[in-house]
């Protein structure tokens, strides 16, 4: 079996596209495997109320991923349309070819979390698919499938059963390490 480190993400995470960010920077040799969750609906089955619904917190969280991003000089801008529904660009990830999978991730990562689009508004979306070389008749019909529809379910609800409760979170040889700056760990764990 091939040792990997399991990133679990959702794009409406500002704290998971600091950590994609970071996992750009690891040698090839060093295997993640993402993991697309829902994370509204995790946080739904954990009955965790979202920072983004707190005052205080998402006042934090908003000067917390700016010094984070300016530290380790990432582009990074707040999204005005924070927080927006993620399901159809999550969706979407069930939906392609295996082959363009990374360029999905950092486009629609990019889009939400450096380019301030709304990639909830389907004309935004449908500009960003193109761009991926992705169809965006067939995205958008099988985004509605329900065999798609299913496959981002299970994988929420594999994470809630496997203890995980947020985004960014990596689990490897059963360790979980919750938050972005938490992928060190990870790494430790990975080259034991």
């Amino acid at each position: 079996m091939t040792k990997e480190i399991e990133f679990y993400f959702d794009f409406i995470s500002p704290y998971t596209y600091l950590a994609h960010k970071k996992i750009q920077s690891l040698p090839n040799d060093i295997k993640i495997k993402y993991k697309p969750i829902l994370l509204g609906g995790l946080h739904n089955l954990k009955g965790i109320t979202a920072p983004a619904f707190i005052k205080s917190k998402l006042k934090n969280m908003i000067n917390d991923c700016n010094l984070i991003a300016k530290k380790n000089k990432f582009d990074f801008k707040w999204n005005d349309k924070f927080p927006i529904n993620s399901l159809n660009v999550m969706r979407g990830y069930f939906s392609i070819n295996s082959t363009i999978k990374d360029r999905y991730i950092d486009i629609m990562f990019n889009a939400y979390w450096r380019d301030n689009l709304d990639i909830a508004d389907e004309k935004i979306l449908i500009s960003l698919v193109e761009s991926c070389k992705i169809n965006p008749d067939q995205f958008l019909t099988a985004i509605k499938d329900p065999i798609i529809k299913d496959k981002l379910k299970d994988v929420t609800k594999d994470a809630h059963e496997k203890e995980i409760f947020g985004a960014p979170t990596f689990k490897i040889n059963d360790q979980i390490f919750w938050g972005q700056d938490r992928l060190e760990y990870a790494l430790d764990e990975y080259n034991k």
